[in-house]
């Protein structure tokens, strides 16, 4: 492996994952661990008084899912990325719809850019999340530093 990010992966698309349906016990369990403290996210009787399916995921629930995904471009051999040497910049969450309990999703991961600033390497990632039907539901955009040496 390379000890620096190769720059010709900005624009690659990774194979769009496996389905992962969104538990309400996560959500629950997610929404109490940051102190989301609207009942839409821990009782299932008032998120369906206010028209949902079920609990409602708190905007940032889909940072796991994301990370999880971008692990197929950290751990790529090819791609140059050290793990040890990453830190974590920013992220972004846009939301075309609220994400339910029952949710079945979709993960798709893009690498939007990969950078050169300062002796550092800047990449960033976007993971799309879709329904089965193929219909947006999120994306998490993260920006990662890669140290250099």
């Amino acid at each position: 492996m390379t000890l620096t990010p190769d720059p010709a992966f900005a624009g690659r698309s990774y194979p769009a994952g496996p389905v992962h349906t969104v538990s309400a016990a996560k959500i629950i369990e997610f929404a109490r661990a940051t102190g989301a403290a609207s009942p839409l996210h821990t009782d299932p009787e008032a998120a369906r008084e206010a028209g949902h399916a079920g609990v409602v995921a708190p905007p940032t629930f889909l940072v796991s899912l994301a990370q999880a995904t971008e692990a197929q471009y950290i751990e790529d051999p090819d791609a140059g990325i050290d793990f040890t040497r990453v830190v974590h910049g920013e992220e972004t969450f846009t939301l075309h719809r609220p994400v339910v309990a029952g949710d079945r999703l979709i993960p798709t991961l893009t690498v939007e850019s990969v950078r050169a600033a300062g002796g550092h390497s800047m990449i960033t990632t976007r993971v799309d999340m879709t329904e089965e039907s193929g219909a947006d539901v999120a994306s998490v955009r993260s920006m990662l530093i890669v140290r250099g040496a």
